[in-house]
């Protein structure tokens, strides 16, 4: 499958530039295929980003594009529509950001303030937990469990971890409203779940490119000690964790499992 990452962008103007230029960069994972191509604002459009991926593609199109920044997607949707690429939004373009970065573009997006969980979707219970890099993989593999998220890139091998190190996650008892949650979060696309301190203390959920979600929120003295061991455990795992969600702890049945990782 040929996958392309791809950013769409007006440009910071330079000294003494009166018009507002926009630039296409496009390169694969490996950055061993590059194209940029700049036009002014006022030919920033769909069809010109169509035009400049025929003209980047030569003989073959990719499969997919993928777009890490919202203001870039709809009009790369638009193009890639028009062309028949399916157009992936995901945070994970690590070829295309370091690109930025050695251009000194700015990569960090404005995030929105935390949103609450939808009240419907409230689990009856949660807990912090830890499993090895080898168990994280052997154990929730092998087991039937309806929605699995586990990218190949985020497997505990690729990152170089011993089968040793402790791999914390955050389980969720859903009780009845187990699989739709599953589902929910499913379609928003976890990234991370992270540890918030505050008044209260909190855990919210990275989610699709910019999105924040409150998952919980605590002032028991003994769950911020635990949480405060959850974000040491993600130091020693390069920000490797998991989330797991299932009706209750019987271990019979699960409902939806996702690897995370902060970028």
């Amino acid at each position: 499958m040929k996958i392309w990452q791809a950013d769409f962008y007006r440009r910071p103007q330079t000294e003494g530039s009166e018009q507002v230029m926009w630039e296409l960069l496009i390169c694969d994972a490996t950055r061993s295929f590059e194209y940029q191509a700049t036009c002014p604002q006022s030919q920033a459009s769909s069809s010109w980003v169509a035009s400049q991926l025929q003209i980047a593609a030569l003989e073959q199109l990719p499969d997919v594009i993928q777009v890490f920044r919202p203001q870039s997607l709809s009009l790369i949707e638009q193009a890639g529509r028009s062309l028949g690429i399916s157009v992936e939004p995901t945070r994970h373009t690590l070829a295309l950001k370091q690109w930025l970065q050695e251009k000194q573009y700015p990569v960090s997006l404005d995030k929105p303030p935390p949103m609450p969980l939808p009240e419907n979707l409230w689990g009856e219970e949660w807990r912090f937990a830890s499993t090895t890099a080898t168990d994280v993989v052997e154990v929730f593999s092998d087991r039937l469990i309806p929605i699995l998220e586990m990218p190949e890139y985020l497997l505990p091998i690729h990152l170089g971890l011993a089968s040793t190190t402790p791999v914390p996650g955050v389980i969720i008892y859903g009780g009845r409203q187990s699989m739709r949650l599953a589902r929910w979060l499913q379609q928003v696309h976890p990234i991370a779940l992270n540890y918030v301190a505050g008044a209260p203390d909190g855990l919210v959920l990275e989610a699709g490119l910019v999105d924040r979600w409150i998952v919980a929120t605590f002032e028991d003295q003994q769950v911020t000690t635990a949480a405060k061991v959850y974000e040491q455990r993600k130091q020693q795992s390069r920000g490797l964790h998991f989330l797991l969600v299932q009706p209750d702890d019987s271990g019979m049945t699960y409902s939806g499992f996702w690897l995370l990782r902060q970028e």
